[in-house]
């Protein structure tokens, strides 16, 4: 099972990176039957994923991820403003931070301290989640990468590879 669709600094990919230090090994069948059983690519793609997360973890050996971090409130408008932000709108660190009444310096140690990674990466994952459950529900690629911010489907495709190791059109639904 690949990792690299974790994100390495949430608890979750924490724990699994620690597990996943030495060699690799397979996975049993019994884990994969429990991780196949829930793994449902349009339910993972939302709030469920991170329950889906944690069950890789602990199926794994991982043990329980810690609690979450403490957000800032701040940092939880900047959340909420990403999320309802369209894929052609200013999500740069000035803009964001002008927007919740923090300077840049400031938003980006509470952005960290807050999430576990800086903006831009957070972004990055933010983007590849937005064209994956686009993938998955059907959308054209080029479609998909547009709606999620890329500037074209090879933009995608290469963000893709390098992030999880897979090109985009893995997540198309069988025919």
């Amino acid at each position: 099972m690949a990792t690299d669709a974790i994100d390495p600094e949430s608890e979750v990919g924490a724990a699994l990176g620690a597990l996943f230090t030495g060699a690799v090994r397979p996975t049993s069948d019994s884990e994969r039957d429990v991780l196949a059983r829930e793994a449902e690519p349009a339910r993972l793609m939302g709030p469920e994923g991170v329950t889906w997360t944690r069950l890789v973890a602990e199926v794994l050996g991982a043990g329980t991820p810690s609690a979450p971090r403490a957000i800032h409130p701040r940092v939880r408008k900047v959340l909420r403003l990403l999320r309802d932000l369209p894929p052609e709108g200013d999500a740069s660190l000035p803009a964001l931070a002008a927007q919740v009444s923090l300077s840049p310096g400031r938003l980006m140690h509470a952005f960290t301290e807050s999430i576990g990674l800086p903006l831009r990466p957070y972004l990055a994952w933010l983007r590849l989640q937005r064209a994956a459950a686009g993938i998955v529900s059907g959308m054209p690629m080029g479609e998909a990468a547009h709606a999620a911010g890329f500037t074209d489907s090879a933009h995608m495709s290469r963000t893709f590879r390098r992030m999880l190791g897979m090109p985009p059109s893995a997540l198309r639904p069988p025919p």
